[in-house]
């Protein structure tokens, strides 16, 4: 029997005009992560980025209207240039599988949200809007990497 979880999941795709090695610095290193990370008008503080399994991933998204999001999550699998997989373990609770490959000097970005259920799917996609986030988000990082480049 096959487990269907359309109902309760977000994904983007997407190929970025940066080589592998930049894409994945700045989805590592949390001096770059908190420059483009969460929807427009977002800023963050990270305490903690600890990239490794069981590493903690803990930051702040301060809302353009001045409310702080308090977001904690445990890194479940870190493969260097290729996936990092984090459990968001704050509500909403989610599962996050982000895949890399490197085309030449670009890279394509496969980014996968996974809910506990389609009610906390819809509540979180109703209530936060976060299938414009995730768009806004990796935009952002795409507008990011540009920048950097040039």
């Amino acid at each position: 029997m096959e487990n269907n979880t359309k109902d309760r999941e977000l994904l983007i795709t997407r190929v970025l005009n940066a080589p592998i090695d930049l894409v994945w610095e700045v989805w590592t290193k949390p001096e770059h992560i908190a420059k483009w990370w969460g929807p427009n008008g977002f800023t963050n503080t990270i305490t903690t980025m600890d990239m490794k399994p069981g590493g903690e991933w803990n930051l702040v998204m301060h809302g353009p209207d001045g409310t702080d999001y308090d977001n904690q999550s445990i890194f479940k699998e870190v493969i260097p240039h290729r996936k990092i997989v984090y459990q968001h373990v704050s509500a909403p609770y989610f599962t996050s599988t982000i895949e890399f490959d490197a085309q030449g000097e670009q890279t394509h970005l496969k980014w996968h949200m996974i809910f506990e259920s389609r009610e906390q799917f819809i509540e979180v996609v109703k209530n936060f809007k976060a299938d414009e986030g995730l768009k806004q988000n990796i935009e952002k990082l795409s507008k990011y990497l540009a920048a950097m480049i040039a």
